[in-house]
C-alpha cells in the first residue's frame, strides 16, 4: 500500500515550516558588502538562481541584521560558495561578530565592487542590486551577476536538519 503520510491540515507556525524545511539540504554562503569602506559579511543559506538570462540570483536578509542597511547602502554585493571544511567561516559569519572583529583572521581578496570575496570557496558571485522584494521578517535582494569565478573543486558545504554538513 502507500506509505503513511503526516498531513498538515492548517497553515503551519515558523516552528512548523522549519521543521519541513530542515528536511531539504541547503547550500552555504557567505553574502558580503562593502558600503564606503565599511565591510560585513553574513552567512546565509537562502541563494537562489532565477534567470540565466539576464543572470539573476537572489539572497533573504533578515531587515534585523546588521548587513541589512548596508547592503541597500552598497548598491551591490559578493557571495562566497562554501566549500566543504569552511564550517567555521559560516559559523564566523552567522554569529554576528562586531564589525571591528569581523575580518581578524579570515583570508579574503578583494572583489571587482570592493566587497570581500572568501579565500577558499566553490566560487564567487559579485552582483549589482537590481531589486529589493519585502518578505515578511525579511528583504529579498536580487542581484544581477557581474562576474562570476570559481574555485577549487570540492564538495559544498550544505547545511541540513540545523546542523552544516559535507555533502
Amino acid at each position: 500500500g502507500e506509505p503513511t503520510r503526516g498531513r498538515i491540515e492548517v497553515v503551519p507556525t515558523g516552528d512548523e515550516l522549519r521543521t519541513l524545511l530542515h528536511r531539504v539540504p541547503t547550500g552555504v554562503a557567505v553574502v558580503t558588502v562593502d558600503a564606503d569602506g565599511q565591510r560585513l559579511g553574513l552567512t546565509v543559506g537562502s541563494v537562489v538562481a532565477l534567470s540565466l538570462e539576464p543572470p539573476l540570483v537572489g539572497v533573504a536578509v533578515s531587515r534585523d541584521a546588521a548587513m541589512h542597511e548596508l547592503l541597500r547602502e552598497a548598491g551591490g554585493f559578493a557571495l562566497s560558495l562554501l566549500a566543504a571544511g569552511q564550517e567555521w567561516l559560516a559559523q564566523h559569519f552567522a554569529r554576528g561578530v562586531p564589525p571591528i572583529a569581523m575580518w581578524h583572521g579570515i583570508a579574503v581578496e578583494p572583489g571587482a565592487s570592493g566587497a570581500p570575496l572568501l579565500a577558499g570557496a566553490l566560487g564567487w558571485i559579485e552582483c549589482a542590486t537590481r531589486d529589493e522584494v519585502a518578505a515578511g521578517t525579511h528583504t529579498f535582494f536580487v542581484g544581477e551577476a557581474l562576474r562570476g569565478e570559481l574555485g577549487a573543486p570540492a564538495p559544498p558545504l550544505v547545511r541540513l536538519a540545523g546542523e552544516y554538513r559535507n555533502a
